[in-house]
């Protein structure tokens, strides 16, 4: 090993203060009420699965991201990298048990990445390996890439890589053993979800016996439950009115928000009708993302053109705009493309075809809002849209199977700290491809990204990467999404963290 990083991540234990600490007593109650975003908390079911496990306070990771998204020691303490970035050896905390009292060995580690990987193929896709070894004499874990990576402890912290006990975990769908403060007992998915303190927890006190999870759709009844008191905190209110009352009511209520590293987006199938260009550029100049940030959404967006967050430092202010606002442009570039109406029905043709597109997505994050504008604002030129407002796991199937013109999520822009696993969605031979996008240009600049470590060099890959999406109208970009968590004053450090993988930690305690 020739890059060694052992001191500075003893210094960062340090600072942060994990050292294995055994569990103390814990009291009271914490009610929370959030949008169920999967039925499994298996991280292997899917990325939403992975991030429920994680939310909740049941799994954690070798690494967590800071609110800068850098990845910072957990389960691991140390780690080493050989100078090609092939080869990464991380070591085991001592002290760090699993909920049943069982320790996290280095061989549990690996067999909870192993059970990933084999049954994962978005996994997969962020990690590439050509094995994985555990040393438990050593308590070190041998992680050998095929592929050279400028930072894996960042996808080490993605929540698909939670430490799970694979061997005494009965049922990984409905309660997972795991290392986290909290510990379910009862979940009945779409209704509730009852979970107790981990009286084996590894990083001090649990600071609630009881943590009782209500799963609520609705924006407006999610701010009901809160000031009507029946749970303490809520994750998300998404209607802005409702928002804006809970941040003038100091004396009751205290508001989080973390903005800008969310972008709301469509996958745009390119293998359907919108695989014509000149119709697809049309679509995308045809829609007003400024009105639907600021006023669709209530200002829970902010409008932008790239995939990544103009807050992020990748050029966004270098990168030109092929596709700004502009209907009677878009209207013209249709007309004379011959893509006009011919039998009087409002809406244009395509090769003898009504243009009729196919909008997949779910009710979370104002996305809903977002489909109701762009059917509204692409009738007026001529185009209709037919929405399938689903839940998130069906929305997600419906994606990986290309069943969809329009495919409308929310990500986080950067989920390993890096935007590369992000930009992986539209590399040509990537399983998270779901818009069939190839670009040979694009796909160069991909495979350079993975081989180059010097920070600056990477930024420019980034930014031109970005603007070849931009110019082929590769991406419909809405904006960059604010997140928020609402709690009654009873109870403090209730933040929503940058990485929104985070909601139920030690940090969240009664108010004094």
């Amino acid at each position: 090993m020739k890059k060694k990083v052992a001191a500075a991540l003893i210094t960062m234990s340090m600072v942060m203060g994990l050292t294995a600490v055994p569990a103390m007593a814990s009291e009271g109650t914490l009610k929370f009420c959030c949008l169920e975003y999967s039925e499994s908390l298996d991280p292997a079911n899917n990325v939403n699965s992975a991030w429920c496990n994680s939310r909740y306070g049941i799994g954690e990771a070798l690494f967590r991201f800071d609110d800068t998204m850098t990845a910072q020691p957990q389960i691991c303490d140390t780690y080493e990298v050989n100078d090609e970035h092939t080869e990464w050896v991380f070591h085991i905390r001592d002290g760090v048990t699993f909920s049943n009292g069982t320790e996290v060995t280095a061989s549990a580690v690996v067999e909870s990445f192993n059970y990933v990987l084999e049954n994962n193929d978005q996994a997969v896709s962020y990690m590439s390996t050509e094995s994985i070894t555990a040393d438990d004499e050593a308590g070190t874990v041998t992680i050998v890439t095929t592929e050279p990576y400028a930072d894996l402890t960042g996808i080490l912290a993605y929540p698909y890589f939670v430490v799970l006990d694979i061997a005494e975990s009965a049922d990984l769908t409905t309660a997972p053993i795991a290392t986290g403060p909290y510990v379910v007992q009862e979940y009945v998915p779409t209704q509730y979800m009852i979970l107790t303190a981990n009286e084996n927890y590894w990083n001090g006190e649990v600071p609630y016996s009881e943590l009782q999870i209500m799963f609520m759709t609705d924006s407006t009844t999610k701010y009901n439950a809160l000031i009507n008191g029946d749970v303490d905190l809520v994750e998300n209110i998404t209607t802005s009115t409702d928002l804006e009352a809970l941040e003038a009511d100091t004396d009751n209520y205290y508001v989080s928000v973390a903005s800008g590293v969310r972008i709301g987006y469509c996958h745009v199938n390119v293998e359907g009708v919108l695989g014509n260009d000149t119709l697809r550029k049309a679509v995308m100049m045809a829609l007003d993302d400024d009105t639907m940030c600021d006023v669709t959404t209530g200002g829970m967006y902010t409008a932008g053109f790239s995939v990544l967050p103009s807050c992020l430092d990748y050029g966004y202010d270098e990168l030109t705009d092929a596709t700004p606002y502009d209907v009677d442009a878009a209207i013209a570039l249709l007309d004379e493309a011959g893509i006009v109406d011919t039998d009087g029905d409002g809406y244009r043709e395509l090769d003898g075809e009504k243009i009729s597109l196919n909008y997949v997505t779910y009710e979370s994050r104002n996305l809903q809002d977002f489909c109701a504008a762009i059917q509204t604002q692409l009738a007026a030129i001529g185009i209709e849209v037919v929405p399938n407002i689903t839940d998130y796991d069906t929305g997600l199937a419906l994606a990986a199977a290309g069943e969809f013109d329009l495919n409308g999520v929310n990500e986080l822009a950067v989920p390993c700290g890096d935007p590369q696993s992000f930009l992986n969605i539209w590399y040509s031979s990537s399983e998270k491809n779901y818009g069939n996008y190839s670009n040979e240009e694009y796909d160069a600049l991909y495979e350079e990204l993975i081989n180059t470590f010097d920070t600056d060099a990477r930024k420019e890959i980034i930014q031109e990467m970005q603007q070849i999406l931009i110019d082929d109208a590769a991406v419909l970009v809405h904006g960059y999404y604010n997140s928020s968590m609402a709690s009654s004053t009873s109870i403090t450090g209730a933040e929503i963290a940058t990485a929104d993988y985070y909601w139920i930690t030690t940090d969240i305690q009664p108010a004094e």
